[in-house]
């Protein structure tokens, strides 16, 4: 299959078979994306309609997604629960699984009726305190096209277009940050902070290459599968670690909150990078497995570096490091 390997079937020491949980996930994400693709570009969706419980903005398009898995959680799947970005953790209260859904990954572009957004699924275990490596299993849709990414835990992955056929799977092979297509997130994150950090990388692939930024880390991660893009970069909670002076301009631009990539953000395509063989972790290189998934304020929020090979991901560790050990907080005036 174009080097991808198909998703297997998967039970637990209960019985519980991952492919049965990835067809309700795929099922879900098919029933948000009908839900929220009438909204895409239109006033309503820019609407506020309140706050995230991780302090994120909820927008009309939100709210309309929120509504949807509340009522499709209770009356399809009462037996799990599920964690989502305006609603937190909900659901039943002894669960046999937990989804992790972000309904809309990509707000803004979609309510500006662009494509870079999609509905992000990822599964892990109901009892304890499950971790990224703890997902079973993890399902993006696009918004737009409709077109689809499956990962299950040691079963492999799948791509599949809305008509069909098989999306490629080609990252790339250089490693030249010179040629680097690649993206960032500025929303929440102050500005001049991430551009010092980021200086040199910014400046190295400017002109041969190119810095986007998307505004969906799910969408910006599957470009990579597809070979669109070479890398992602979102590194706040590695600034802040190493400067914690600086999280009062995040909360300043943040409206009191810290606004970096929460569990939600990340869950499904974190399992799906590895499933495809796709680099992926902490600013420093370091895996994410032992993050806990069911939150999303400041203490759960992470760095991520995601990229198309080793090489590359061993690189833009390495130039993320020196930006923040070179970077030299603004002293306040008394």
């Amino acid at each position: 299959m174009g080097g991808q390997a198909a998703c297997r079937r998967l039970c637990d020491d209960e019985g519980l078979c991952v492919d049965v949980i990835t067809e309700q996930m795929i099922d879900l994400c098919a029933g948000l994306r009908a839900v929220v693709w009438p909204f895409l570009g239109s006033r309503a969706a820019r609407d506020h309609a309140g706050v995230a419980v991780g302090g994120d903005v909820t927008f009309g398009i939100d709210e309309q997604a929120e509504r949807y898995l509340v009522d499709h959680m209770r009356e399809r799947l009462p037996g799990w629960g599920f964690y989502s970005e305006d609603g937190g953790l909900q659901g039943a209260d002894d669960p046999e699984v937990v989804l992790i859904v972000d309904p809309v990954d990509g707000t803004r572009p979609a309510a500006a009726g662009f494509e870079m957004a999609c509905v992000s699924v990822a599964a892990v275990p109901g009892d304890g305190a499950p971790t990224m490596g703890d997902v079973v299993a993890g399902v993006v849709q696009e918004i737009k096209s409709g077109d689809l990414f499956v990962a299950e835990k040691g079963g492999g992955f799948f791509t599949r277009r809305a008509s069909g056929g098989e999306l490629p799977f080609r990252p790339a092979r250089h490693a030249d940050l010179e040629d680097l297509f690649w993206t960032l997130g500025f929303r929440g994150r102050p500005a001049v902070v991430l551009a010092g950090v980021l200086a040199e990388l910014i400046d190295t692939s400017s002109v041969g290459g190119a810095v986007f930024d998307i505004g969906s880390a799910t969408y910006s991660v599957t470009r990579i599968l597809t070979g669109q893009l070479d890398a992602y970069v979102d590194i706040g909670p590695a600034i802040i670690a190493a400067h914690p002076a600086v999280e009062a301009e995040f909360r300043r631009v943040g409206r009191g909150h810290v606004l970096c990539n929460s569990p939600y953000d990340l869950a499904a395509v974190h399992l799906l990078c590895r499933e495809a063989g796709i680099p992926v972790g902490d600013a420093d290189g370091t895996p994410l497995d032992d993050r806990l998934v069911l939150g999303s304020d400041a203490s759960y929020q992470m760095a991520c570096i995601a990229a198309a090979n080793e090489e590359l991901q061993h690189r833009l560790v390495e130039v993320v490091q020196r930006g923040i050990r070179a970077y030299e907080p603004a002293r306040v005036a008394p």
